[in-house]
């Protein structure tokens, strides 16, 4: 049976539309289109407690966008997921209200154990039928699957076998919120990026304290930070998801572009070609959480997938 669907995920930093084809069947999804907005929902929010009215106003107009693809194409199962900034918003009532009148249906405000879940299904439904890019042999179970955001970052172990238990935890580290708390000079100095360095390294601390991290034999990487971090560890002119899905980054890459990333100025990383212009001002911090999960852990290398919480809500409602 296949279902067309329509999925967003409206997270801190992004606004993210996947509209697709499920074959519950053959266990494919196909795409019919995958679009991306940068709409920094949550900026400010770490500081003020509440969405703001310029950021609300950038979310309701590329949603109302969405709804007009969503239209085009004849979905006929609409489901949207809020996560971090929505949850942290003492106005997010205003956020519901809007969502409802340009979409027509509710936002889901979900908790960050159900975005590791959701996250996790869309990663890890390829490699579980040993699908990988380049003939390689497949990344092998369990996974490490981490989802670093705006606002959060989701950590999630588990083998992919269908109705086996996860161990899942969300930290309030992100790309954003660790910009918006350290990272304030163009380039930071030493002295803010310990401070952001350290505020990851208490976050993986709660982390090892809820998932046994080490029985994982695979990390895969998930969301802009770490397919930005592979662009340009690849060299790659412009940002090509099929270069980058599936691509294996070894921690000694991953800590090569971090660290030039940290070293650049504004102007500077506004000039590499793979990299959103919606993503220079937090890819710093975004490559920071990578690299130091990378160390901490002991991971010799990452997975990137292109495939994440979109796919995993896609799945989600080929399932009801």
């Amino acid at each position: 049976m296949t279902q067309r669907v329509a999925a967003i995920d409206c997270g801190t930093n992004s606004l993210r539309l996947l509209i697709a084809d499920v074959d519950t069947v053959r266990h494919a999804l196909t795409d019919i289109e995958r679009r991306m907005e940068i709409v920094r929902l949550g900026q400010g929010v770490d500081a003020t407690g509440r969405l703001a009215p310029d950021a609300l106003g950038r979310t309701m107009a590329v949603l109302a966008q969405y709804a007009g693809d969503i239209a085009r194409t004849r979905a006929s199962v609409i489901r949207m997921v809020a996560t971090s900034a929505t949850r942290d918003a003492s106005n997010a009532a205003e956020f519901t209200d809007g969502v409802r009148q340009t979409l027509g249906v509710l936002p889901e405000v979900i908790s960050g154990q159900e975005e590791a879940a959701l996250s996790f299904t869309g990663a890890t439904a390829e490699l579980g039928r040993g699908g990988v890019a380049g003939g390689a042999a497949p990344p092998q179970p369990p996974y490490l699957v981490v989802d670093i955001g705006g606002g959060s970052t989701e950590f999630v172990l588990g083998s992919g076998e269908p109705g086996a238990g996860l161990a899942a935890i969300s930290v309030d580290v992100g790309c954003v919120r660790l910009t918006e708390r350290h990272l304030h000079s163009d380039p930071p100095p030493p002295a803010e990026v310990a401070a952001a360095r350290a505020d990851v390294d208490r976050a993986l601390a709660d982390v090892a304290a809820v998932v046994p991290v080490a029985e994982a034999r695979t990390l895969v990487g998930l969301a802009g930070s770490v397919t930005t971090v592979t662009a340009i560890a690849l060299g790659l002119p412009a940002y090509d998801p099929r270069r980058t899905h599936h691509a294996r980054l070894r921690a000694a890459d991953v800590r090569r572009v971090t660290d030039l990333l940290l070293g650049q100025t504004h102007a500077e990383r506004a000039a590499i070609g793979s990299l959103h212009p919606g993503r220079v001002d937090v890819i710093g911090a975004g490559a920071l959480i990578l690299d130091r999960l990378m160390e901490r852990f002991g991971f010799a290398e990452v997975v990137t997938s292109e495939h994440d919480i979109l796919d995993g809500i896609a799945w989600s409602m080929a399932r009801e």
